[in-house]
Order: structure tokens, then C-alpha cells, then sequence
């Protein structure tokens, strides 16, 4: 296991993310997230899965196509999305939650309400995935504290009818990484152990456009500030823009699925902790992919450091050798995945 992931595995006061299953807590490579979105104005499916049915039986292929965990919402963030009432949301959630749980699925809850998050860990969410980062709902912190569960804190601005008004940085990775910090200072305050928090740049969250490509291409900074790091770059408003047709159309969201497999690879070889993606099956490959180059370089690197070899080091392993070596190390790495 590389540096980057044992820094990632443990906290100050005990194992990162111990409300996981202990092969998520610090992986051999990046996690792949998919979304359940059991709402009927998704801006990216269009409530496909509104039905419960539907969304359990969507989980469960997003399980077979290689999705590592769920995330499970049942209210709508794109951009000027109207809120539901708490108890809509119940009702659309908590039934989702319990049966993929039944099903052996590792779930997390997509909620800004301390409610919503409570009953989903009571009924087997282990993590919290709150893209407000607890300033939606001052209940929040206390109830992740209680629970113990995961806690993904999120930049954020602002609720979808009025976030797009509040782009505008001064420096946007700097903000981003200053306005994160104030979250889990707050989180901390509250009773949030450090080891429990993921953070999230909340790109397409008050960054309409150029205010997101910023963030990707210093994501390893924000890795080197010390917490797993999730991507919530699936299908967003930026890449529609980047895949605009000749006249200036934005491409459809299911037609953005290539560049959020661009994206996955991307983020997992800056060491993001997992990505958070609609169509799980080639950003799978992709972080697949990511680890076994990171993996390549790091070989490399290793060597380097040695210094060279003479003629009497060289003749080691035949290259068939080092091919069934390489093997056999990879296969133990996927099965550690």
C-alpha cells in the first residue's frame, strides 16, 4: 500500500472513515460511487428511478457494473430545483436505503436534512453525503457526531434556486480550500471527529462554468490537505459545455458520459478518495486504469532511487518472470479492492 493511502487510512484519534466497510477506508485505488436518485426532476435522468422499485433495481445493476457504494437522494439539487417537503423526501429515501441494505449494498444518504441523514443510518446508511456541508441544517453536525457515520462536507453557497448568483472568487481554488476549512473547523467544534469527514469541491455548486476546471487541475492539493476527497463531476453543466455541438448547444446530460470517464481517470491519479458517478462501468475501468499507471510510476520511481544496475543485477527474473510477478501483484491488489 502506497504512502498516499496509509496517510489516507488513519486519523488523529483512529481509522479514517471506521463507519466503512474496511476495504473502503483506504482502497488500493479510487472508489466509484453510483447515484440512485429517487426523484422525479433529476436533472440528469428525468426520474427514471422515481419508483422505489425502480431505484433498488437500479442500485443493484449499478452493483453488478463494479459501483463500490450508493448514494441514495431523494431531492433534486440542479440548478433552480424548487425544495420538497421533509416528509416527501422520507418517504422516497428510507424505503431505497433499507432494501439496498438488505441487498448487501454499502449506502450513503444524499441529504442536507439532519432527519433524512438520522433515519437513513438507522436503517444501515453509513455515510452522509451533504452538499451543504452542515449549513443547511444546524442539526446536521450533531447528528453525524452521534452517529459516528461518514460525513461527506461539500463546498456550497447556497440552495439550487440561488447558488448560480454566487460565483464569483477571488481565487477560486484558494476559497474552496479556505471555506472547506471553516466547515470542518465547525464540524470539529460540534463533535465531528476528523477521521469521519470526507470533503468535496462542489463542482457545478455556485461555479457555473470556468470556475470548476480551477479546481480539477489542483485537486492534489486539496488530497494534500489531509482528508479523502470525493468527485462530483458526473454528467455537470461544465462538461455539457466542453461537449457542445457546432452550434453551440450544450451536449445532453447522457451524453457526457466519455468525459466523465475523462474526468475519473483524471481525479484518480490525483488521489481522490472516490468519484461520485451516474454510469459507474467506465469510470470502474477508469480508476482501474489510474491505480495500475500510478502503480507503473511508482515502480519507476523506486528504481530510480536505486540507482543503476550492473550487468551481474540484470540478469534476475526473465521477462516472463516479471510478467507473471506483475500478475500475481495485480491480481492481489484487485482482490484487496
Amino acid at each position: 500500500m502506497d504512502e498516499r493511502v496509509s496517510a489516507q487510512g488513519a486519523g488523529r484519534d483512529g481509522p479514517r472513515l471506521a463507519a466503512l466497510p474496511v476495504a473502503l477506508r483506504a482502497p488500493a485505488r479510487t472508489l466509484v460511487m453510483g447515484v440512485v436518485n429517487v426523484t422525479p426532476d433529476s436533472f440528469s435522468d428525468g426520474g427514471r428511478w422515481f419508483d422505489a422499485a425502480d431505484a433498488v433495481e437500479r442500485g443493484l445493476s449499478l452493483l453488478a457494473e463494479g459501483a463500490d457504494l450508493l448514494d441514495v437522494g431523494g431531492e433534486s439539487t440542479r440548478p433552480g430545483a424548487a425544495r420538497v417537503p421533509v416528509e416527501e423526501e422520507l418517504a422516497r429515501v428510507l424505503p431505497v436505503v433499507e432494501q439496498l441494505v438488505a441487498h448487501g449494498a454499502v449506502v450513503s444518504v444524499d441529504t442536507t436534512r439532519a432527519v433524512v441523514a438520522a433515519q437513513a443510518v438507522d436503517r444501515g446508511a453509513v455515510l452522509v453525503n451533504d452538499v451543504s456541508g452542515g449549513m443547511a441544517d444546524p442539526d446536521m453536525a450533531s447528528v453525524v457526531a452521534r452517529t459516528g457515520a461518514a460525513y461527506v462536507a461539500m463546498h456550497w453557497r447556497g440552495h439550487a434556486d440561488v447558488m448560480d448568483a454566487n460565483d464569483a472568487y477571488d481565487d477560486v481554488v484558494a476559497d474552496v480550500r479556505r471555506e472547506l476549512a471553516q466547515r470542518v473547523a465547525v464540524l470539529r467544534d460540534a463533535g465531528v471527529r476528523d477521521e469521519q469527514v470526507v470533503l468535496d469541491p462542489g463542482l457545478g455548486f455556485a461555479k457555473t462554468g470556468e470556475s470548476n476546471w480551477p479546481l480539477l487541475a489542483h485537486l492534489p492539493e486539496l488530497v494534500a490537505d489531509g482528508h479523502p476527497v470525493l468527485v462530483g463531476a458526473s454528467r455537470k453543466r461544465f462538461l455539457g459545455h466542453l461537449m457542445a455541438g457546432p452550434d453551440g448547444t450544450p451536449a445532453a446530460p447522457a451524453a457526457r458520459d466519455d468525459a466523465t470517464a475523462a474526468v475519473t481517470a483524471l481525479a484518480a491519479a490525483a488521489g481522490a478518495w472516490a468519484v461520485r458517478v451516474h454510469e459507474v462501468r467506465a469510470s470502474v475501468a477508469a480508476v482501474r486504469v489510474a491505480a495500475r499507471w500510478r502503480d507503473a510510476q511508482q515502480d519507476a520511481a523506486g528504481r530510480a532511487t536505486a540507482g543503476p544496475t550492473t550487468p551481474e543485477q540484470t540478469t534476475g527474473p526473465t521477462t516472463q518472470d516479471a510478467t507473471t510477478r506483475h500478475a500475481t501483484t495485480g491480481a492481489a491488489r484487485e482482490g484487496a479492492r
